[in-house]
């Protein structure tokens, strides 16, 4: 039964025109980063990136390149918007945003890879099969419908997001208003809004707004007496973030996956006036759907259990970074730090001289004082350097580390040879130092430093 229900077949207005408003974001988003000068800032600048480990040899292309890359980037954005050519122009944008995605961490952030999901789960819907240009070629691939399975999947990503955003949220930190304080003090030159953003009050109501949008605004779309107003205070939280905090074009698709819940005659009256509605009640199954529904389950088990598995690594999620990344834990605290590098040439015990900001960006010197991966591969890079001239190095770090404008602690052993410390892909790296916060190393619920 249940596979019955996955497959029946329902309107697809609105895939049809959240295809047109993603390939028109997705374009955005790859010709604006040539326009901001994000590509030469990110990319660039600096010797090479710190890329996701293991993928090291994703390295961004010599000369122009990455301006072509982009460009090319943003021409299949064109095509998933008119519907040329679909499957082909959203897999290549998937691939080729994927690539930059695990090319950089400098500017590392959740939309990036919930872009990265979303690229992959619109490469499997039919979101080409009305008003495209693909259909204009292939009448055949005319459909005023879809299997029920592409709103379940949607919607069940956007619960995943939209839940543990919320859960990340009840720390001290966050529920005492006291880093909605910290997000805004940096705001306090903006025009106009500037000093209203510094009132407490307005803190307090940032934090617990947050908190509640996001654990509620699934459940209070899906209902539908409670529709309009959350669809309203949709637009309210994401207008605000996209001003505030000047995060692309995600606020405006979260805004587009709005449509998946409205009826489908709303959607028609509104956008496809000339679409017939899909009335009938057709059970379309594939005869090879069962390992299509294998793949989405593990995919899902996947997806529930990555921001959860720092609960089973040693110490602090907040101060170790283990288990950080893929778990949407956005904007929830502030990090800062100094460093410090002694390199020493093993053959003679003499300290080398050694300056590491030579080699890197302003942006990626940020990234190298707070995060432990970034230290680790950096001092890889720098044991490669020196072994480039001849010289086998031991490498030591001095780094200390504040979170959420507290005071500063060491993070490092300063003891161990970083040159030749091993990285754990999956377990805790011996290497960093015990949280200063978490007494007993083991984290516990809601500790002052739990979540980002």
């Amino acid at each position: 039964m249940f596979d019955k229900w996955l497959f029946k077949q329902i309107d697809n207005s609105a895939l049809v025109v959240f295809r047109v408003l993603f390939g028109f974001l997705i374009t955005l988003e790859a010709w604006g980063a040539i326009a901001t000068g994000w590509i030469k800032q990110t990319l660039l600048e600096g010797d090479f990136t710190f890329n996701f480990i293991g993928f090291d040899f994703l390295q961004p292309l010599s000369g122009d390149g990455m301006y072509y890359y982009y460009g090319l980037m943003g021409l299949f954005g064109v095509f998933v918007m008119l519907g040329l050519k679909y499957r082909f122009s959203v897999l290549a944008y998937g691939v080729m945003w994927s690539a930059v995605y695990l090319m950089q961490k400098s500017s590392y952030n959740n939309h990036y890879y919930l872009l990265m999901l979303l690229l992959g789960i619109m490469a499997c819907l039919p979101a080409h099969r009305y008003l495209s240009l693909d259909v204009k070629r292939n009448p055949k691939l005319k459909k005023r419908s879809m299997p029920r399975w592409v709103y379940v999947i949607i919607i069940a990503q956007l619960w995943i997001v939209y839940t543990y955003a919320s859960a990340a949220k009840l720390y001290p930190d966050w529920l005492d208003a006291s880093m909605a304080g910290q997000l805004m003090e940096a705001r306090k030159n903006y025009w106009l809004v500037g000093d209203f953003l510094q009132q407490k009050w307005v803190h307090w109501c940032i934090a617990y707004f947050g908190i509640l949008f996001d654990g509620l605004i699934i459940p209070a779309l899906l209902f539908k007496p409670t529709r309009k107003l959350a669809f309203i205070v949709s637009i309210f939280f994401h207008l605000f973030n996209s001003f505030i905090f000047h995060i692309g074009i995600f606020p405006y698709m979260s805004l587009a996956f709005t449509l998946f819940f409205f009826p489908p005659e709303t959607i028609q009256r509104i956008f496809l006036q000339g679409k017939k509605l899909y009335t009938e009640n057709e059970i379309i199954r594939p005869k090879h759907y069962k390992p299509a529904l294998v793949f989405f389950g593990i995919y899902f088990i996947i997806q529930i259990s990555l921001p959860v598995r720092h609960w089973f690594i040693q110490d602090d999620v907040l101060w170790t970074e283990e288990g950080h990344r893929l778990s949407w834990r956005m904007m929830l605290r502030s990090k800062g730090g100094r460093i410090s590098f002694k390199v020493v040439d093993k053959a003679t015990g003499l300290e080398l001289p050694f300056n590491y900001r030579k080699m890197l960006s302003r942006k990626q010197q940020r990234a190298v004082s707070t995060k432990p991966d970034v230290i680790w591969q950096f001092c890889q890079r720098v044991k490669k350097h020196y072994a480039a001239k001849g010289k086998d190095v031991a490498i030591y770090v001095d780094c200390k580390i504040r979170i959420n404008g507290g005071d500063l602690h060491s993070l490092i052993d300063p003891k161990v040879d970083m040159a030749t410390a091993k990285w754990d892909y999956f377990w805790h790296n011996e290497w960093l130092l015990p949280s200063p916060l978490n007494k007993e190393v083991k984290k516990a619920p809601y500790s002052k430093v739990s979540f980002e």
